[in-house]
């Protein structure tokens, strides 16, 4: 049962990144709009929900997926402290490129913070055939759509039936038919924090984690947004008061240009 879960939300990545599985044409529907925390000018990441769509990827997601470009380090900006993410790295094993032993084998070591958060397979022959499609890397997986979030948690919650010949009906996937079955379950993980694990519950986290992994940097961004913004209100409204007091004598008809005679 675990490793038919672990296969179940694995397909969600597989079937948002476009692998040929569209079997009829026409437009997706619009995805569902869903009010996230990080919307907004001051928009942030809900931390909580962040790490619990961690815990789903790592105990599920990561059988058969990547984070190439997320690095362990990064966990620190949702609310981990620096030993526990020293911990969930090192319960990794790296290859080192280029490096073997006498043997011939490849030489590896524990994971370091600084690593990104490797994949479970050689190559990509390898995952295919495992899975009958590649399962991409997800570090960008919101940013790959428009409005990638919504187009992420629509498509996880929305699946509605299956077709005469063992499709899946997911009118928020172009075509509205998807070889993919439904990803996520209820009680598909037992969160660390007491969370009931519904099925809404797990998309919007596992969204949530993927939309900071694809833009960990979004809150600093909107910080420096409005530290800009307020500078130029002052600089302007200084402007303001500074053009008025220097045309004020030409309003009242004053020679404000030094006489010649002087």
């Amino acid at each position: 049962m675990k490793n038919l879960k672990k296969l179940s939300i694995a397909a969600f990545a597989v079937a948002a990144a476009v692998t040929g599985a569209v079997y009829a044409a026409g437009d997706a529907k619009k995805p569902r709009q869903v009010d996230w925390s990080f919307n907004g000018p001051l928009g942030k990441y809900e931390r909580a929900s962040a790490q619990r769509g961690f815990q789903v990827f790592r105990e599920v997601c990561a059988a058969c997926h990547a984070l190439k470009y997320f690095k362990f380090r990064n966990l620190e900006d949702i609310g981990y402290p620096e030993a526990q993410i020293k911990a969930i790295a090192a319960e990794y094993t790296m290859s080192i490129p280029g490096e073997v032993d006498s043997s011939g084998d490849q030489i590896e070591r524990s994971g370091l913070p600084k690593d990104g958060i490797p994949w479970t397979f050689d190559n990509e022959e390898q995952a295919t055939a495992a899975n009958g499609a590649l399962p991409p890397d997800l570090s960008l997986i919101t940013k790959a759509r428009h409005d990638g979030a919504n187009y992420l948690y629509s498509l996880l919650t929305g699946y509605d039936g299956q077709t005469p010949d063992g499709k899946y009906k997911n009118p928020y996937f172009p075509g509205g038919v998807i070889t993919m079955a439904p990803p996520i379950m209820d009680d598909l993980v037992e969160y660390a924090d007491g969370t009931p694990a519904t099925a809404d519950q797990i998309a919007k986290d596992v969204t949530m984690f993927l939309a900071y992994v694809g833009e960990p940097g979004l809150e600093d961004h909107k910080k420096r947004g409005v530290l800009v913004i307020l500078f130029l209100l002052v600089m302007t409204i200084l402007s303001y008061f500074s053009m008025k007091k220097i045309w004020a004598p030409v309003k009242r008809g004053e020679d404000v240009m030094p006489s010649s005679e002087e």
